[in-house]
């Protein structure tokens, strides 16, 4: 699971955005440069089916999505931020 979701390099940087309150898809392509939809909705999907994120679905006109952080990818971020402590840590022995 960590390797595919790391296998998109967008993942971190959508978990930034969540944390962020950026949630809506249009709103994430906009924010980050060299995203695109395409990109942006395969990595959702993604995390989508290890149960990282959820789909949010308002049944307007028009339509609004939204994604959240599930209570099982909060915990999932805690640990790859805990990795990127270690990996700066490494980085300042060196």
């Amino acid at each position: 699971m960590v390797e595919a979701i790391f296998g998109c390099k967008w993942s971190l940087t959508v978990y930034q955005l969540l944390a962020n309150g950026i949630n809506r898809p249009g709103e994430m392509v906009r924010s980050v440069e060299g995203l695109t939809t395409k990109v942006l909705n395969e990595c959702l999907r993604k995390n989508m089916e290890f149960g990282i994120i959820k789909r949010i679905a308002y049944d307007e006109a028009p339509p609004r999505v939204e994604y959240m952080v599930t209570p099982f990818g909060t915990k999932f971020i805690r640990i790859l931020d805990e990795l990127e402590k270690l990996q700066r840590e490494i980085e300042s022995d060196i």
